[in-house]
């Protein structure tokens, strides 16, 4: 995959206001069976979850299939209930919001969808797609609607002839610009990427994650950088979150997360990256056993069941997400964490 020539570095931005905090955050679905819908168990998708992001952050939220963090990105945006905890964006909560509180906090964080083909009404063209939010939002009317999304798809790539056309008549690179167009109008605040570019071609991932980064600082764009590929989330992110079974397990700036992991289980997922010298010995590290049921998590360290370093402690004690080490971003959810 080729990008423009970036490299992350840590950057220091303690100024910044914060814009979004979760605060112990629980996302639970319940299962219910028979005629008369009765609950027989609860899946404990997101389980105490806090984080927070400063204006302009491009935070990446990284973990196996399962572990909630598409779960997380929705109940953000309203889109999975909260069972418990706050989301606080500038300040103000976001929970349960309805009518023209609900209105207003769409307009403010918007949601990208991993999947382009679904996510794209295809009975409407380009233009009610993308200017559907203008109508909703009694931003613009008539012919200014036209305007700005020409002007809004001309950003992102797009030109007039494009304007009128349906989405099945565009590649997935193309739709998921369409996407962003439709995002970008309302000028929101934060933009929440679920797996954006899993579903597109390797060459086209390129192109769509330099637009993005090109867009943010455009834009003056908060992300929310949901994937699984590591490589992705090196080259978007200035801080990282590794999730497991529901829970943050170690955050920190990408560069220290990437270069002195201290969790186990973000060692087990880094040591999973190629190498492109092959003379490099493979220090790939494999797990045994699957991951526990969210339905019913097991006591103690959610990692303890497939940890090779686990103590009796860990199968007791849930570790709390602290602070470890030189860097005062790092923080590990773990009893024993590998600290250089």
């Amino acid at each position: 995959m080729r990008y423009n020539n970036h490299v992350n570095r840590k950057t220091n931005q303690s100024h910044n206001p914060i814009l979004l905090t979760v605060e112990d955050l629980h996302v639970y679905f319940s299962i219910r069976e028979g005629w008369l819908s009765r609950q027989r168990a609860t899946v404990k998708a997101v389980n105490g979850v806090n984080l927070s992001l400063q204006q302009g952050d491009v935070f990446g939220l990284v973990g196996e299939s399962g572990c909630g963090k598409t779960t997380l990105g929705r109940a953000i945006v309203g889109l999975s209930p909260v069972s418990h905890g706050q989301i606080l964006l500038k300040g103000r909560s976001i929970v349960g919001l309805t009518g023209q509180d609900a209105h207003e906090r769409a307009r403010q964080v918007q949601l990208i969808f991993q999947d382009p083909y679904s996510s794209l009404h295809p009975r409407k063209t380009v233009c009610d797609l993308v200017g559907v939010g203008l109508k909703l939002h009694g931003l613009a009317n008539g012919y200014e609607i036209d305007e700005q999304v020409l002007a809004m798809l001309k950003r992102v790539g797009f030109n007039i002839d494009h304007l009128y056309r349906y989405a099945h008549e565009f590649s997935g690179g193309q739709r998921q610009r369409i996407s962003l167009a439709r995002a970008l109008i309302l000028r929101p605040k934060l933009l929440i990427l679920d797996e954006p570019t899993s579903a597109l071609d390797v060459s086209v991932q390129a192109q769509i994650l330099n637009l993005l980064k090109e867009i943010r600082q455009e834009f003056n764009l908060t992300f929310l950088f949901i994937s699984h590929d590591l490589g992705v989330i090196r080259y978007m992110s200035n801080r990282i979150g590794v999730m497991y079974l529901g829970h943050l397990v170690e955050t920190g700036a990408t560069s220290d997360v990437f270069e002195h992991p201290q969790h186990p289980y973000t060692q087990v997922l880094l040591s999973s990256l190629p190498s492109i010298d092959p003379d490099t010995p493979s220090n790939r590290t494999l797990l045994e056993g699957d991951p526990p049921t969210p339905i019913d998590p097991p006591p103690g360290c959610p990692f303890a069941q497939r940890c090779p370093g686990v103590k009796p402690i860990c199968r007791e004690q849930a570790p709390e997400l602290i602070h470890h080490g030189n860097s005062p971003d790092h923080f590990t959810a773990c009893h024993f964490p590998h600290v250089d």
